[in-house]
Order: structure tokens, then sequence, then C-alpha cells
């Protein structure tokens, strides 16, 4: 189902006027001392929200000001699709509050979850080059907070600001190491360790507890919900993990970092 043009239509018009339709949604989740992110933005303080991105931790608070003003904040429901793979685009997206997932649907409908970003991070840069077009599916997980910046003004401000050049290559190098190392397990890991990883992956820097579904792990790893549901509860009679309701939690990390790293017949 294509929802994503008109949404396209609608971001685009709303970076170049800031009473577009997308500001219609209303503005959600406190940013600065219990306020909303659209009162921080309406005042003097949307370089503190800026200051939020890793893309622009270079920058010195002057000129995150100046950036500002050629950049929009907006918002998205849960479930809002932002774009589809192969479609033209001129947007680039910084989530500011909320999850989004990148994603990919093989012909027979099956879905391989490419990376869940939150707070601070950027998706879309793929209309930067060649073509304009995107490489993946995007949509949110939660309610979402946005930046908006045209691929034009990021051309601009880059030339302006080169330490955001070098920011933009840090993050691409990130996110294509992290591919690689997931096309490595999908071609030389079983299952069962491609799980292992994911869930500690999932795991770093939240904790020991994971708030995934099956259907999300075999998204995750490439594999059918079955297959995963098997693998978790070969996991759990091992006691390396408990299983929740749409949460699990690592009982023993050092244990499931073994098995993650164990190389095996790939099956699934």
């Amino acid at each position: 189902m294509k929802l994503s043009s008109g949404f396209q239509r609608n971001v685009t018009a709303a970076v170049y006027n800031k009473s577009g339709p997308m500001n219609d949604y209303p503005l959600m989740t406190p940013s600065i001392s219990g306020r909303s992110a659209a009162d921080a933005w309406r005042s003097g303080e949307k370089w503190q929200l800026l200051a939020n991105l890793d893309l622009f931790r270079a920058l010195s608070n002057r000129e995150l000001a100046q950036l500002a003003r050629s950049m929009t904040l907006t918002s998205a429901p849960k479930g809002k699709i932002f774009y589809h793979m192969e479609e033209k685009g001129e947007i680039l997206y910084l989530v500011n509050s909320g999850r989004v997932q990148l994603y990919r649907i093989s012909s027979e409908g099956k879905k391989l979850v490419l990376a869940t970003l939150g707070g601070g991070a950027m998706f879309g840069e793929d209309v930067m080059w060649g073509e304009g077009r995107y490489h993946s599916e995007a949509q949110a997980l939660t309610d979402c907070t946005l930046f908006l910046i045209h691929r034009h003004d990021l051309r601009r401000i880059i030339y302006r600001y080169p330490q955001i050049g070098w920011e933009l290559l840090r993050v691409t190098h990130d996110r294509l190491k992290e591919t690689e190392s997931r096309l490595e397990e999908m071609a030389f890991k079983s299952v069962t360790s491609r799980v292992a990883a994911t869930l500690l992956r999932q795991a770093n820097g939240s904790g020991d507890e994971v708030r995934l579904t099956h259907q999300d792990l075999a998204e995750m790893t490439g594999t059918y919900r079955e297959t995963t549901t098997l693998v978790l509860n070969e996991l759990k009679s091992h006691g390396l993990i408990r299983l929740g309701r749409r949460r699990i939690r690592i009982l023993n990390y050092e244990g499931l970092k073994s098995v993650a790293e164990r190389a095996g017949q790939r099956r699934g």
C-alpha cells in the first residue's frame, strides 16, 4: 500500500512552509525542562534540540542556531510510512524522539529489518547521492518528532561547516560496518548464533532486557517466526535468557556471547 508519496509532498512543502500539513500533527515528548519540543523550537532554544543530534555535535551553539533556520521540526504518529524503497525524494530525517525502523520487503513478502533508530539518528541520507532514491522502507515504530532538511540545504551546510560532512561519513561508515557484520552472520552462522548476536546488539546500552517480539527477531535475523521461537526456547532451556510478554531478559551475557560467536551450519 503506497502511503508515502503524499507524505513526501507534504514534507517537502513543510520544509519551505512552516504552516504546511506536517505541522498539523501535535508535537510530543518533553525535551527541555519538561517543555515540549514544539515550544523549544518556537523559542530561542532551537539549538539545544539540534545539539542532541550526533550529526551536529561538533558545532558551536552559535553555529547550531544558524543551522536551525534551515530545518523544520515536525511529528509523525506510530505506523507512519516515511518513504518506500526506490522512491525518489529530497528530504533527510533526523530523529529527535521516538523510534524508526528501516527495512526491505522481498518479492515473496518477507521482511528484513536493516536498522532500528532512536533519538539522535539520521535516515534517508541515500537521497544525497545518485538519482536521489531511498534504498529501504522507513516506518515510525512509535510516535516520533523529527527534524527535516532538504538535501540541497544539507549540501550547502556541509560546504559551510565541513565537520558535518566528516560526521556524515562517520555515520554512513558505522552503518555500513553493521550491515557487513549482519551479512557475514547470514552467510556463515546458524540461526541460533544470529538470534544470540541480535539480542546482544539490541541489549547494548539498554541493560539486560530486550523489548522484542518473536516476529521482530525473525525479521531482524532473516528467518521465520516459528524458527525463532524454537531458537529462543533452546536458549531459555540452557539458562541464557528468560522469556516474557514482548520482552526477553538476558541472564547469562557471556554464555549468550559464546553462542553468538559460534560458527555453524546456516539454516532457517
